[in-house]
Parts: C-alpha cells; sequence; structure tokens
C-alpha cells in the first residue's frame, strides 16, 4: 500500500494554524486517525514509511489534504522503475507560494526537487534563471509529444519566450465557471430546460443579477454571489480580469499586448469601461444605491466578506447554503459534490459561463468583450539544484501520461492539458467532472491570460489593492482607476 508523505515547511505550519492558508494540524490527525496510520508533526508528516531518496513534489495544500495519497499512488504506478514520491504542502496563495519558490531557489535549496507552478509565473522564473530548462532534460520524444499532443496556447506560459524552450511539463489548464445550486433555482421555478441553456449560453451581468436576486428571494440562501476579492494575485490575474475583460477593458490595450514589451506598452485602466465594471461590483457589495454604484444592477448581491475571500472560503460559502452562485475552478465543482464531508447531490449543483457586460464587437480594447474566464492552471518545473534530477524527470514522465491526465480529473477535477483526452468518452464519463464538460469547454474557448512579465508581480499587487478599494468603497471607482494608471505607468517605465 502507497502511504501518502506530506512535509510542511515551518512557514506552512505556522500558516495553517494563524491563518487557514495551509493544511491544519487538526486535518492531518483527522486523516490519519481515518486511515489507520500514525502521523507525526516533527516537521514534516509521513506515513507508515518515507523513503529518503524519495522525490519531493511541491503542490497545493487542499489537494494533498483531501486526495493526496491517492495523487502519490498515480504519480508511482505510471513511473518507470521504482521511484518513490513525497508531497509537500506548499501555500494556499498563488502569490505567497510564487514568494517562497523565489526564496527556495535563490538560496539554492535541493528541495522540492519538482515545483507545481502557476502558469501566470512560471515566465517570470524563466525570466530570472530560477528553473531547469527541461530542453535539455527530457528526451526529443518527451519533448515532441508535448509539442503535438498538448493545448498549445496554454503550453506557451511554460516557454521561453525568446526560445521557445520549455521549462514546465502542462499539469492542468483551469477554466473558471459561474457554479450555482440549482436545488435554489428550482425554487424559484427553473427547471432542467433552464439548466440546459445556461450551461452554454452565456448571460449578461444585468440579467444574471437580476436572476441571482430572484432566487435569493425564493430560497434559504443569505445572499447571491461568493467570489474571490481579497488583495492577492487571485484578483488581479483573475476575478478582476474577467469583470475588466467582459466590460470591453484591459490592463495594456488589449490581447495582442498581455506579454509585453514592457514600457512600449500602453496603460489603458483610466477608461469608462474600466470604471464601469468597479462601479458594478460596487453595487454588488453595497447595501443600498450611492455615488459610486451602478442603477442597472441591484445591491446586496454579495456580502462585503469578499473582499477578504479566496477561493475556499467561496466554495465553502456555496456547499454550505448561504450563496446561491459561486465564481471558482473546476476543482471547486469537484469537491463540492464528491470529495465535501457533506457532498451535495449532483442534481443540485450546476455551471455555466461567466457573464459578460458587452459583446466583443462593442469592445474598446481588442481581443476583449464576450463572456471570460481567466485562463489558470499550473505546470511542473524541475528545481535546477536537485540532487534526484533522474528521478525527478521520471516524475515528471509520469505525469505526461494520459492515465495521470485522466486520473487527476477524476480524482482533482483537474481538467486534461490535452485536447484528445478532453473529447473522450473517458472523460465525459468522469463523476462528477464529465457532466460539466460543454460549460468548461464554453469557458476555455473564452479563456484570457494574464499579462505575464517580469514586472507583473509588482503591476499584480498595484492592482489587486485599487480595486479592492473601489469595491470596499474605500475609492471612487474614477479615483481608483486614475490612481492604478500612475502606479502601472510607473512599472512600465
Amino acid at each position: 500500500m502507497t502511504i501518502i508523505h506530506v512535509c510542511m515547511s515551518g512557514s506552512d505550519s505556522q500558516a495553517s494554524e494563524n491563518e487557514g492558508s495551509s493544511v491544519s494540524r487538526r486535518t492531518f490527525v483527522k486523516a490519519a486517525g481515518a486511515s489507520g496510520a500514525t502521523a507525526t508533526l516533527a516537521g514534516c508528516i509521513y506515513g507508515e514509511e518515507a523513503a529518503d531518496d524519495a522525490v519531493v513534489v511541491g503542490a497545493d495544500p487542499n489537494m494533498i489534504d483531501a486526495v493526496g495519497d491517492r495523487v502519490v499512488d498515480l504519480i508511482e504506478e505510471n513511473t518507470e522503475g521504482d521511484v518513490s514520491v513525497r508531497l509537500q504542502a506548499g501555500d494556499e496563495d498563488t502569490g505567497d507560494r510564487r514568494d517562497t519558490y523565489t526564496n527556495l531557489l535563490q538560496a539554492e535549496e535541493t528541495e522540492p526537487d519538482l515545483l507545481l507552478m502557476d502558469n501566470g509565473w512560471v515566465n517570470v522564473f524563466i525570466q530570472r534563471g530560477h528553473i531547469a530548462n527541461l530542453s535539455d532534460a527530457l528526451d526529443d520524444d518527451d519533448l515532441e509529444r508535448i509539442e503535438d499532443e498538448y493545448f498549445e496556447s496554454f503550453t506557451a506560459t511554460a516557454r521561453a519566450p525568446e526560445t521557445n524552450d520549455l521549462y514546465g511539463v502542462p499539469i492542468f489548464p483551469d477554466y473558471p465557471t459561474m457554479q450555482y445550486r440549482k436545488d435554489y433555482a428550482r425554487e424559484a421555478g427553473y427547471d432542467e430546460d433552464d439548466f440546459e441553456e445556461w450551461a452554454t449560453e452565456p448571460m449578461t451581468w444585468q440579467e444574471w443579477a437580476e436572476l441571482t436576486e430572484e432566487i435569493v428571494e425564493a430560497s434559504d440562501a443569505s445572499y447571491g454571489l461568493a467570489t474571490q476579492w481579497d488583495v492577492y494575485e487571485g484578483t488581479s490575474c483573475c476575478t478582476w480580469n474577467e469583470v475588466m475583460s467582459s466590460f470591453g477593458g484591459a490592463y495594456f490595450g488589449g490581447f495582442d499586448n498581455l506579454f509585453g514589451p514592457v514600457g512600449d506598452r500602453p496603460v489603458t485602466v483610466d477608461e469608462p469601461e474600466f470604471v464601469d465594471g468597479l462601479r458594478m461590483m460596487r453595487t454588488f457589495v453595497a447595501e443600498e444605491h450611492g455615488d459610486h454604484t451602478d442603477d442597472d444592477y441591484p445591491t446586496g448581491i454579495a456580502p462585503d466578506s469578499i473582499l477578504g475571500w479566496q477561493e475556499e472560503n467561496a466554495r465553502e460559502a456555496i456547499l454550505s447554503g448561504e450563496a446561491v452562485m459561486q465564481r471558482n475552478w473546476p476543482y471547486a465543482i469537484n469537491l463540492n459534490v464528491q470529495e465535501a464531508e457533506d457532498p451535495l447531490d449532483v442534481e443540485d449543483y450546476g455551471a455555466m459561463p461567466i457573464p459578460y457586460a458587452v459583446d466583443e464587437d462593442e469592445a474598446n480594447q481588442p481581443g476583449t468583450g464576450g463572456s471570460t474566464a481567466a485562463l489558470g492552471g499550473w505546470h511542473l518545473t524541475l528545481n535546477p539544484h536537485s540532487e534526484r534530477t533522474e528521478e525527478a524527470v521520471d516524475v515528471l514522465r509520469a505525469t505526461m501520461t494520459d492515465d495521470f491526465n485522466l486520473g487527476m480529473f477524476d480524482l482533482w477535477g483537474w481538467i486534461p492539458p490535452k485536447p484528445h483526452l478532453f473529447d473522450t468518452e473517458e472523460a465525459a464519463s468522469v463523476e462528477p467532472m464529465g457532466q460539466y464538460m460543454d460549460t468548461l469547454r464554453v469557458a476555455g474557448e473564452n479563456a484570457m491570460p494574464r499579462p505575464v512579465t517580469t514586472v507583473w508581480p509588482d503591476q499584480s499587487e498595484l492592482i489587486a489593492e485599487e480595486v479592492n478599494a473601489a469595491v470596499a468603497g474605500e475609492k471612487s471607482p474614477e479615483d481608483a482607476a486614475a490612481d492604478l494608471q500612475d502606479g502601472l505607468e510607473a512599472t512600465e517605465e
């Protein structure tokens, strides 16, 4: 029997106790008791036996908590030869994990051997020379397979812009959806015909807001929308990026300027479409209409607590019945209808594309408008200081197998990174994720990458601060846009 090996750094352990941003001691003790294993908290947590030469893989703490033992099994079953794997819980917050990995790699630490990295900051690590060139580490057959079988646009975020060399094996692309409680919608008089239409036909934000308000009033829900709006990477890269793009706005003059050149592209946030998106979001959390709201939208759709929320806060809100809708990634579907302690029935859990404000032909910035889903997802990268490079490369090859990709789709809702798997009967038959493939396909067709450059980490922080302040009502949307314009122009220089 393969036992999960989970290692927590001191900072991860402290964060889990103080902030809930990593896997908690209570969770580990509970998991150990459920599996019959003995857990110890002396820096690292292992199962019955942990090989000293195990390949250490830095990964998501929520995934490790829920299905980590099965993930280890899946990797080890698909490796050639006798390779042992240990999962190490990274920070839950993507920005915090980026900072942790930056410090580890700058210090030339040998572990983790492999690091699961957000596609939004892999390019920064490439430009700084912090991760290994896989075009040198992998065989030609491996590289050809990635070239031929993987989603090209997603793989591109793991390549060096100048040389096209590969620096990460794509593990899963991520496309968010608006997930909702069908049981609550039925109480408002909606049925399966409506749900089928919602699955593939995006609504305008106004239509969506009025529908959500109606369902709240007809059900036991406390509010309509659970989403992520904390001052963190997820707001700037994703939740706000989606709203802004759906209004026809852009950070840097549209799609073609996403990846630079830095200093030679326009900053376009002090524009009406940017302000209009902020005004709508401010309206959603406001108790009543005022100077900074939009009369076209109902107030009180979302609680002001979203200003401090990340992914897990939103997921738990809809699972508990507090919210009608939540904007979240596919893992939340899988967890809420399969892995939760008290899961929802799949027949009561729906998904729809993210709403939009203007059509593509009405958008002011090129490549924007319409329903927009932030391009998320993660790549697995190699630590150049690893003392187990050969074994780590074997693990990389294991993650390139179809069995691993389909297995992770089944276990944790990670969308396969290969188009031919996306359309297979095996993917469609996965419970519960296979039932949401049509919606995920629409989201994938409307994906928007974040503007990844070496200055993005600083820009991301500025964006999150300003849009959070505007939605909180601490600044007017106009002032937030103007201040952000100045800040981004300074970073571009």
